[in-house]
């Protein structure tokens, strides 16, 4: 079974391209400071890549 991930929007979506608001949406984030679980799958850490500076990412 794949590690678990707790992914954590920490800075806002307003101006960013649309690209990185489709990442975030698909992430299932929504709302500033929402925290939600993800397996670490390699397509999940890619999403998680191309918008780091957007979320704080923590082991469980």
């Amino acid at each position: 079974m794949a590690k678990k991930i707790k992914v954590t929007q920490v800075r806002s979506i307003i101006n960013r391209p649309k690209r990185q608001k489709a990442t975030m949406e698909a992430l299932g984030l929504r709302k500033l400071n929402q925290t939600v679980e993800h397996e670490a799958t390699p397509q999940i850490l890619g999403m998680i890549a191309k918008v780091s500076h957007l979320v704080k990412v923590e082991e469980k």
